[in-house]
């Protein structure tokens, strides 16, 4: 990727170019020399020279050529970036901790203009940076994370497209709702004045009191009918964001789910779905109604008498003021609140996972002392919140209030003094109780819409992840011969800090490669990147000549198989666990791999046999047993490619020698990587791969490796001596 600032026209005209040269970094540094902040200082990277731009002119020049090696160093604090020129590694800048994954970028990109690699760097798609946020967006388009495009209205709006028909259902309604309300103050104004003041007939009387029982049994039905178009759009929002939520979940990268608390990425989907349900059912089915009468309300009142009107109108500034003073505090407290709900998630979430590690170090007196204070935490949030609500709101009612109580004395004055009839004082009185039933409505609606813009952030923030679509009609299906080869490959689980540097090896069909190393250096990454859990970084990973990236991940990981060390099974049944590969397989496939497995017998002995139900990951079992189910699993797609991490560690001689024997049918004939601390059990591998230092250190057989008297023999030596 290349980053880029737009630089200002007087530093670009200090930059010498060549005719075909030009620019493919240049971000800025905010440290100088000394260790002191710095500002309208870049480091300025082109086709063939790095320059230092600081005190408003080029004061450094370094040619690439002449550079072996760029790394981007994390520092407590920032980093540094070095080139090595000949043997000698020499610092060119110093930045703070925000620059440090674009620098990790820079490094790796100058080490390709090193290699004479140029037209990868070509082929990357151009970008620049943010200056306000310091990430990369597409050059001609305005930042999504800074862009105030992004706000309540724009996630609201988004959300409402697909179901344009259901709102305008429910607005509609709204608009009967509304309608049938305004009318009845009319006729009860007439009742009273042409009926009990006019001395009318009771067959008069009757058609008023016929007209207003319509009326109001219109607006039972409006509403009922109302309400229910409501909580269907609602529940059918919240079904779908529940399965956009889940999929999406599915869809992003482990280094994403990773990042976040399991309560965190569950309560999006759980708690923030069911509010938007319960807005669209209490709120959103009054909202247009409300203002609808609010708007008209408050003409009519003007009509009727525009003295009363105004001095109604006395406390709604008062109120309004009030509301929107408290507004961006109610919206913090309330971000709080959701916060704190997800660390009492994400605590229990874990203590009940890890319950059997609680119990058997006796911590449950720890852990429940710990889930306490994070629910008090929770709990005093929650209570300050509902405090201020409790305060809030009969302050404005009480507000509200007085404006009734000036309209109840100016206008009996004016009936007294025959200035204004009893039935256009009951009218207005009936107007001003319904201005003010639905100001205080509204005063609640800002508590509402910071729980809605909450609820539709924490869910645009996971929908709007960027991923690579899973099944993308560009990508291409592919039959594993299994050669497998690393070209260049750089990878970390954060950016600035590369976990594999430079990785260059080729497999071929068939072959078993043995992957042996100190913890920390790298082994289980580099199965992470076999798997297709993660992508490199820079350079390829090519499976029989096509790029990982260009392949269905689908079709890909139908064709490999894994067994790890720590072998996960579903709470379900023995079948089902072993189906989990594939879903489509037949009865007689199934028992076929249990018995290559070695996991056969043990499961006939089972009370249930094949549909015997384990518990919780399986911890019904022993660990040989989820093992050999692990390994039934793997072989029922007959995968081309097989993965296998510490198989056999941790367990008894017998269980041992039962999964060999199962991974040694696995194997033939398949391209397997295979990590193990036992380099005993690696006997039967055709290459031995040794991991140090971030790089392949050494590769080649048991042999060869020892002849060499390198870090294996090293090994080797330690485990038998």
């Amino acid at each position: 990727m290349i980053l880029h600032y737009n630089l200002p026209k007087k530093i670009i005209d200090t930059i010498p170019l060549s005719e075909n040269e030009r620019i493919y970094y240049a971000v800025p540094f905010d440290i100088d020399g000394e260790g002191q902040w710095t500002e309208g200082s870049y480091l300025i990277v082109t086709t063939g020279k790095i320059h230092i731009y600081e005190n408003e002119k080029i004061t450094e020049t370094i040619e690439i050529k002449n550079c072996t090696k760029a790394k981007a160093e994390a520092k407590v604090g920032g980093g540094i970036l070095t080139v090595t020129i000949g043997d000698e590694p020499r610092v060119l800048v110093h930045y703070s901790a925000k620059h440090l994954s674009r620098y990790a970028y820079i490094a790796r990109g100058i080490n390709i203009l090193i290699s004479g690699r140029f037209e990868e760097v070509e082929s990357n798609e151009y970008e620049k940076m943010c200056p306000k946020c310091g990430r990369a967006i597409p050059g001609t388009k305005n930042c999504p994370h800074c862009s105030k495009e992004g706000g309540f209205l724009k996630n609201f709006l988004r959300m409402a497209k697909p179901y344009k028909k259901g709102f305008f259902g429910v607005f509609v309604l709204m608009v009967l709702a509304a309608v049938t309300t305004l009318l009845n103050p009319e006729i009860q104004k007439h009742l009273i004045n042409d009926v009990l003041r006019g001395g009318g007939g009771m067959k008069q009387a009757l058609v008023y009191l016929a007209i207003m029982f319509s009326l109001s049994v219109g607006i039972v039905i409006v509403n009922i009918l109302k309400s229910n178009a409501s909580t269907r759009l609602g529940a059918r929002i919240s079904e779908d964001l529940r399965m956009a939520l889940f999929q999406k979940y599915q869809e992003l990268p482990l280094s994403f789910i990773n990042d976040r608390r399991p309560g965190e990425l569950l309560n999006r989907i759980t708690q923030d779905t069911t509010f938007i349900r319960e807005f669209m059912e209490d709120v959103f089915c009054n909202l247009f109604a409300v203002f609808f009468i609010f708007i008209w309300d408050v003409l009519f009142m003007m009509i009727l008498n525009i003295k009363l009107a105004l001095l109604t109108f006395v406390t709604v500034p008062i109120v309004v003021v009030m509301v929107l003073a408290f507004r961006k505090s109610v919206h913090r407290i309330f971000h709080l609140q959701y916060k704190k709900n997800d660390d009492v998630s994400s605590d229990l979430q874990d203590v009940i996972s890890g319950m059997r590690v609680v119990k058997t170090y006796g911590r449950e007196e720890a852990e429940a002392n710990r889930f306490k204070a994070l629910s008090t935490e929770f709990s005093n949030t929650q209570r300050r919140n509902e405090t201020f609500w409790a305060i809030f709101n009969p302050i404005i009612s009480f507000l509200m209030g007085m404006g009734a109580i000036v309209v109840v004395y100016f206008g009996g004055w004016d009936v007294f003094n025959e200035k204004m009839d009893a039935g256009e004082l009951y009218q207005f009185m009936t107007y001003t109780v319904l201005l003010f039933q639905y100001i205080n409505w509204m005063s609640w609606l800002p508590r509402t819409l910071t729980q809605l813009t909450s609820s539709l952030e924490r869910i645009n923030d996971i929908l709007s992840q960027d991923v690579k679509k899973l099944d993308d009609a560009e990508l291409a299906e592919v039959d594993i011969k299994g050669e497998i080869t690393f070209d260049h490959a750089t990878f970390g689980y954060k950016s600035y800090q590369p976990v594999l540097e430079d990785i260059n090896a080729v497999i071929k069909p068939g072959e078993m490669i043995g992957i042996v190393g100190a913890s920390g250096t790298g082994k289980s990454t580099l199965i992470n990147l076999l798997m297709g859990l993660y992508e490199i970084d820079d350079g390829h990973l090519l499976i029989d000549g096509t790029d990982i990236r260009d392949i269905k991940r689908k079709s890909y990981h139908s064709q490999i198989g894994v067994v790890l060390q720590e072998t996960f099974l579903f709470s379900g049944t023995i079948i089902d666990n072993i189906r989990f590969s594939k879903p489509d397989a037949t009865y007689d496939e199934i028992i076929r791999a249990a018995k290559m497995a070695n996991a056969h017998d043990f499961i006939s002995r089972t009370p249930d046999g094949y549909n015997t139900y384990v518990g919780e990951k399986g911890y019904s079992l022993s660990g040989g047993e989820r093992q050999r189910i692990a390994i039934a699993r793997a072989i029922l797609t007959n995968p081309r490619l097989l993965i296998l991490d510490e198989a056999t560690a941790s367990l008894d001689t017998e269980s041992e020698f039962m999964i060999q024997k199962a991974l040694e049918r696995l194997t033939d004939g398949k391209t397997t990587f295979a990590i193990a601390h036992r380099l005993s059990t690696l006997k039967k591998a055709d290459r031995i791969m040794v991991i140090d230092g971030h790089r392949i250190a050494e590769i080649g057989t048991h042999e060869e490796l020892l002849n060499s008297r390198g870090i294996y023999y090293k090994l080797h030596m330690a485990q038998i001596g």
